[in-house]
């Protein structure tokens, strides 16, 4: 039998991405440095500029239907599907710089159907909300209360918008001449005075039946009903230069508004759904974006289009809404998959013909969606590369340099045509293969220091879609090429495994080199089942293939022929990983392993079984998991000098939503990491640094920082500390120092020690003058104990006052404490709770039992006496009678 590790492996979650942005609304604050989001009943808000979570805003129950941010984030509205409409201020966070404090205002309930559209004036002082009733509220957003209400037609509001009319038309719009103006003046009142600063202020509301109506907050009416579109408008915008209002509607069309006349200026088809839109440029130019994901520049003047046509995006890419203020260089765009893009306007002018494309400062995904695989990228494993149930392969920063954060969106590689399933990574980390449900498999090239993320071959050839894939992890020669440049060098060969049941070897320079399609070298018939992994060795010469038939096969890379069958899981394996080199020697049941080495499975019937090749025999079979195994790696192979106090170990993943980790060694679990709520798909490794990175169906990816080292210091440094206090504590009491040694015995929490301090005090003949215990330091020390030390005292005195050798010490101290403090402490303790404590409550209670039991039998003890002493004195009587009687 293995010897036992001689300390335990620990890991602790040492970074998590987690979504940000499940769908829904999203708002902006002016400067552009908060970001509201909302993820499922929750609301977040987030740093834009670090990533950092700021606050968390935990939901009523019910969806989320939209939310909003004052342009100076002062105030954060939430409505949800519960009717209800609740205000927040938003002020720093006195315990953290790094976070915001969201203290609620009040809740509201607005409407009589769930608000739909929110919108805010730039001075953060007024809330429009509308819903499907077709009402639209106007309220104070500090005092909550309704300022203004105006009923239109039972038809949803699809689009809210605050802007205030340019000062020098406001008296054209009134119709009141300069001569009348005047006269208006003089006979103004007080009332008008205090709506003055209201007078120029509109709100356009657009609506699902295409009209647009601008209501006069002054004069509190509708001021114009603007009949144009025959859809649901979804934009508004004013231009105070330009006196335009802006409108885009999913007609399929743009329409500029003269706020003098409320007459169309001009109409614009777009071709496409418009779902945002809005002014550049002092209103000179207006942007929008729809269903084909691409932002358009259109000039205002003559609605002539500046940008080139640009090819539709899938569905995924479709906007869904943008925020723009004037304030910042960029356009925040929304879209159909929960992506947020910044797209830089700071150099766009009314000058420019024919712009290309607009160019993307920063793409920040809200929701990674079901994590399917995932691995490191580039020698220094800086980027991620996760495959997303896209497809798409998203590029994350995993460093804090040069203005990114941990987690930042770096590239997408786009090219597939269907989910990509399974990815790969060579040895050095720029070459990544994907497959797919498109049939196909590619080879990337990434160059992150020259921006280049590029394809660099396709290979077409399966009948079905690819499950498994796998790339030569042979590291040459530090001297040849292929090492000092892997950018030019790609992996030698590329295997793939489909649900076509087939096997296929591409030869990747072959492919490089020409223009046609890539050519397969071999194919072959591998499985019954669908191919669920394959894996090469560490040495290139054999390669395995994992399939839902139940086995595991093992072939030679250079002639496709199988040299072995493992035969022993009871359900399809989905994983498949070969020892890497160096790998100590491994006892199992049938003895030590020796020859070719080992391989890892992980399978459907809950089992990892490690394999040896020589054989191809069971060594042992690891037991734990509730539900199916997906993932299986083998981590960080202990150096030579350390193999005497390091084992062997392996990590799973399952559909339990565990990560696991085992001694290969002796086959004990070493330690269960839990942080998913749904099955864990991806599983890889630091090779440095022992990091295990876990991907889930719940979009969340986990950094498992390998801390054993660290435990068994601190594990090493608490003994060493126990010892010492120990020491500390003899050495208190031999010298009468009873102030240190009840404060040390009650940290260390040593009852006995304790008991038999106090059993000292309590018993000393003769006791001092004027002390409740016996000693006036004791008395000192327990009268100002702190709440925890009081309780853990309480406890201590619990257990000794149910045993009747030391509850005369237990009722002793405990009337002691009573005499200290008064009751109305001793009632009201504060204590932090922990796992399995007993509540204060129960404790009390529990000496109060036993006290009431040790008065009465007091109290028997007493009655008792009496009949003794009755009876000594009749007994006396009598002996006194008795010899009276010897006497006479």
């Amino acid at each position: 039998m293995a010897n036992k590790a001689p300390y335990q492996t620990t890991f602790e979650p040492e970074h998590t991405i987690q979504p940000i942005f499940t769908g829904g609304s999203v708002a902006l604050d002016r400067t552009g440095g908060i970001l509201a989001t909302t993820l499922g009943e929750d609301a977040l808000l987030t740093d834009l500029n670090t990533g950092r979570e700021l606050a968390r805003i935990e939901g009523d129950g019910e969806a989320i239907s939209t939310l909003t941010l004052t342009p100076s984030a002062s105030h954060l509205i939430i409505c949800s599907r519960s009717l209800s409409m609740r205000i927040y201020s938003i002020r720093p966070s006195l315990s953290s710089t790094s976070a915001l404090k969201c203290d609620l205002l009040r809740t509201l309930k607005p409407h009589t159907t769930p608000v739909v559209v929110l919108a805010v004036d730039q001075s953060s002082t007024l809330l429009a909300t509308g819903a499907a009733d077709g009402v639209v509220h106007i309220w104070d957003i500090s005092g909550g209360y309704v300022t203004h209400t105006f009923r239109g037609p039972n038809v949803l509001v699809s689009a809210l918008h605050f802007f205030e009319l340019a000062a020098s038309k406001r008296v054209e719009q009134g119709g009141i001449s300069a001569r009348n103006q005047r006269k208006g003046n003089r006979k103004s009142t007080t009332e008008d005075d205090s709506n003055e600063t209201t007078r120029g202020y509109r709100l356009a509301s657009g609506s699902q039946d295409g009209k647009i109506r601008v209501y006069d907050l002054y004069k509190r009416n509708l001021a114009s009903v603007l009949d144009s579109h025959v859809s649901d408008v979804r934009a508004i915008d004013y231009s105070a230069e330009e006196n335009s209002l802006l409108t885009g509607s999913r007609d399929k069309t743009i329409m500029w508004w003269d706020t003098n006349t409320w007459k169309i200026r001009k109409v614009v088809p777009v071709l496409e759904e418009v779902e945002a839109a809005g002014f550049l440029d002092s209103g000179r130019l207006a942007f929008t974006g729809g269903i084909n994901g691409n932002i358009r520049i259109w000039q205002s003047d003559n609605g002539r289009e500046l940008t080139e046509p640009q090819e539709p995006k899938g569905e995924a890419s479709a906007i869904v809404s943008a925020i723009y203020f004037p304030e910042l260089p960029y356009i925040m765009s929304i879209q159909q998959d929960h992506t947020m893009i910044l797209h830089s306007v700071s150099d766009i002018n009314i000058s420019q013909t024919g712009i290309s494309s607009i160019r993307q400062l920063r793409r920040i995904s809200g929701t990674h969606d079901e994590i399917i695989d995932l691995g490191y990228l580039l020698p220094d494993r800086s980027l991620l590369a996760l495959a997303t149930n896209s497809e798409q392969i998203r590029i994350v920063s995993l460093s804090e340099d040069s203005g990114s954060y941990f987690g930042a969106d770096v590239a997408q590689l786009e090219g597939h045509e269907d989910i990509i399933i399974c990815i790969d990574i060579d040895w050095s980390g720029h070459w990544i293969a994907t497959g797919a449900k498109d049939n196909n498999a590619r080879l990337w090239r990434v160059d992150p220091e020259n921006n280049s993320f590029s394809c660099h071959s396709i290979f077409t050839g399966h009948a079905e879609s690819i499950g498994a894939i796998a790339l030569s992890n042979t590291i040459p020669p530090e001297s040849s090429s292929e090492f000092r440049f892997p950018l030019e060098n790609p992996p030698k060969f590329l295997l793939t495994g489909s649900q076509d049941l087939t096997i296929k070897r591409w030869d990747v320079q072959r492919a490089s080199g020409s223009q046609k399609a890539a050519r397969a070298l071999y194919t072959r018939k591998a499985h019954d089942k669908d191919i669920n992994a394959i894996a090469v060795n560490y040495n290139g010469q054999y390669f395995a293939s994992a399939s839902q038939d139940k086995t595991v096969k093992i072939w030679s890379v250079e002639e496709g022929e199988v040299q072995g069958v493992l035969k022993g899981h009871r359900r399809g394996v989905w994983s498949v990983k070969f020892a890497p080199k160096d790998t100590p020697t491994i006892t199992g049941e049938s003895g030590p392993t020796s020859g070719k080495g080992l391989i890892l499975t992980g399978s459907g019937d809950k089992t990892i079984k490690i394999w040896n090749l020589s054989d191809y025999s069971c060594v042992r079979t690891f037991e734990g998991h509730s539900n199916s195994v997906l993932k299986v790696i083998w981590l960080k192979t202990p150096n030579p000098e350390e193999r005497g106090r390091k084992h062997v170990h392996i990590a799973s993943a399952g559909g339990d939503g565990l990560v696991k980790v085992w001694d290969a060694t002796n086959g004990e679990l070493e330690t269960t990491l839990d942080n998913h709520e749904d099955r864990v798909w991806a599983l890889t490794l630091h090779p440095i640094t022992n990091t295990i990175v876990s991907g889930s169906g719940d979009s969340t990816v986990t950094f498992w920082k390998d801390t054993t080292i660290l435990t068994a210091a601190k594990a090493t440094a608490a003994a060493t500390q126990f010892v010492e206090q120990e020491q500390e504590l003899q050495n208190y009491i031999r010298a009468g120092s009873y102030r240190s040694a009840i404060t040390l015995a009650l940290q260390l929490n040593h009852p006995a020690r304790l008991l038999s301090l106090f059993t000292a005090v309590v018993t000393a003949n003769p006791p001092e003058q004027d002390s409740l215990s016996g000693s006036k330091a004791v008395d000192e020390v327990l009268a100002t104990l702190s709440d925890e030390q009081i309780y853990t005292l309480l406890l201590r005195l619990r257990d000794w006052n149910t045993n009747n050798r030391t509850a005369t010490i237990a009722q002793k101290i405990l009337w002691v404490l009573m005499k200290s403090y008064p009751a109305s402490r001793l009632s009201n303790l504060k204590i932090r709770p922990t796992k399995g404590s007993k509540s204060l409550k129960e404790v009390l209670d529990a000496l109060k039992v036993y006290t009431d039991r040790h008065y009465k039998r007091m109290e028997e003890l007493i009655d008792d006496s009496y009949l003794i002493e009755y009876t000594l004195g009749e007994m006396e009587g009598m002996f006194i009678d008795s010899g009276v009687e010897m006497e006479t």
